[in-house]
């Protein structure tokens, strides 16, 4: 059996270019008063002030509706206004994974309780989750789950280790996948999703220093933490099949292939002029590559909009993507003798700061929603290779 992928990029809807014009003008006023220098990493700068200011201006939960404090707005919207925000590098770590992914997957599966209490609060800017999946020793292979949910006559005790969890010794809430059955022949059987406080008794939060010391990444030990039955989100057993869901919405948006744009932007400006034939075909292939990475992109929103759940296609957009930020490191290097530079805390990127920054981080962009041979085996099983 063999299949195909569609990516008919959609046209954006009338009044997307008012929209970008705005949230370029808000982003230009909020780093006069805020004060915040641009990052090329997305998940980096953490201000809770600038994801408040972002919920005043209706620009978190757009897609949701207003009854959870949404604005009913499409995913395309959404697009333009996720792409400006990689763009300007702002301080979206808060707000980051509940608004891309923890938000729809409540809206999805949550009970009415649990999206009235929580969602209106993600899209203030007020309310911040992190990702309970990844686990010591287990790489990317998400099935091998050994955290583990046992009923209790209140609830449910959790036991078990996350690893990776960005801003975990800051956020509200990190949705976890845990074992609550038998794993079945095909190890996707018996796993369920909690809603877990993350500062509950029981939850302890261990920094995980990066190359740059940046303390971004935590592991997550939760060592016997009691939580109400209602905690469950979803139904008991169907984890696989929500987590699965979930992943779509963080593979496919544009901070899959932005991680290098301030990296690519800086050293275009600085070569300006001085660059042969053969270095402006690199630069070029670059720019082109990017172009058609935006357009698979904003197909797979396309299909996010329409209801559907692009999970291959969001996996082909990531390994492309973390091709493409590995790319614009090597060709950069190689166009002129740029000396990468470790950046400062809060400091301005230029090219070299840009380029050091991208050098620490590089080993990132291909672990961070799964490693190119998940994506690959997930790419291949859909095309009948396997």
């Amino acid at each position: 059996m063999t299949a195909s992928f569609s990516f008919a990029p959609p046209r954006l809807p009338e009044g997307a270019e008012a929209l970008r014009a705005e949230v370029r003008a808000f982003l230009g006023e909020s780093r006069r008063t805020l004060g915040w220098e641009p990052n090329s990493n997305f998940m980096a700068n953490f201000s809770a002030e600038f994801s408040r200011s972002l919920g005043a201006r209706g620009l978190l939960g757009m897609t949701w509706p207003k009854a959870y404090g949404g604005r009913v707005r499409s995913a395309l919207e959404r697009f333009v206004v996720t792409e400006e925000l990689l763009a300007a590098g702002a301080p979206c770590a808060a707000h980051w994974i509940a608004d891309r992914q923890s938000g729809p997957l409540l809206l999805r599966f949550g009970t009415e309780e649990q999206k009235r209490d929580i969602l209106p609060r993600i899209a203030r800017g007020e309310c911040y989750f992190s990702i309970g999946m990844s686990e010591p020793d287990s790489g990317s292979d998400l099935a091998s789950v050994r955290t583990r949910a046992t009923r209790t006559p209140n609830g449910w005790r959790i036991e078990g280790t996350k690893v990776w969890t960005s801003n975990a010794h800051l956020n509200h809430y990190a949705i976890t996948l845990a074992r609550t059955g038998p794993a079945g022949q095909s190890r996707h059987e018996g796993l369920s999703q909690f809603l877990i406080d993350l500062k509950a008794d029981g939850v302890g939060i261990r920094p995980i220093v990066n190359m740059l010391g940046d303390h971004e990444f935590n592991e997550m030990v939760f060592d016997g933490v009691e939580i109400a039955e209602d905690r469950l989100l979803g139904r008991e057993g169907e984890g696989w099949k929500q987590v699965t869901s979930e992943l779509a919405f963080e593979r496919s948006g544009p901070e899959r292939y932005f991680s290098t744009f301030h990296l690519l932007d800086a050293a275009i400006t600085a070569l300006s002029g001085q660059v042969d034939a053969t270095a402006k075909a690199q630069i070029g292939r670059l720019i082109a590559h990017f172009v058609s990475l935006r357009s698979l992109s904003l197909a797979v929103a396309g299909k996010l909009d329409a209801g559907e759940n692009p999970g291959v296609a969001a996996a082909l957009v990531k390994d492309l993507g973390n091709a493409f930020e590995r790319e614009v490191i090597e060709v950069i290097r190689g166009l002129a003798p740029f000396v990468a530079s470790r950046p400062e805390p809060g400091g301005a990127e230029d090219v070299s700061a840009a380029l050091g920054r991208a050098v620490l981080q590089v080993p990132s962009y291909g672990l961070r929603g799964g490693t190119k041979e998940i994506m690959r085996s997930i790419i291949a099983r859909e095309l009948g290779l396997r």
